[in-house]
């Protein structure tokens, strides 16, 4: 086997572990309720977004009406979405 083609083989393996582990997302949702504020800080403090991050979600969920917030894997964003209901925000994981 040519080394090109065990270059792209190892290139091929690595895109569909990379998928599976990115397979989980948390979409946070616009509601009438949250302000700003509480969005951004909820943001801060439990997605480990920059300040600038969560402000950009928060304009993205109130003009769209739903903004993927964080992946990783099921187990990782399981107790990150019980925080943001527990928050009050409304979000799932897909």
């Amino acid at each position: 086997m040519s080394n090109n083609k065990i270059q792209i083989e190892k290139e091929s393996e690595l895109e569909v572990l990379t998928q599976v582990k990115r397979e989980h997302e948390i979409i946070l949702y616009n509601d009438d309720v949250n302000t700003f504020d509480h969005v951004i800080n909820t943001l801060v403090a439990y997605c480990d977004h920059t300040y600038e991050q969560a402000e950009q979600c928060a304009y993205i969920v109130h003009y769209s009406g739903k903004c993927v917030v964080k992946t990783g894997s099921y187990e990782e964003l399981e107790p990150i979405c019980l925080k943001l209901l527990e928050s009050q925000l409304s979000a799932e994981i897909h």
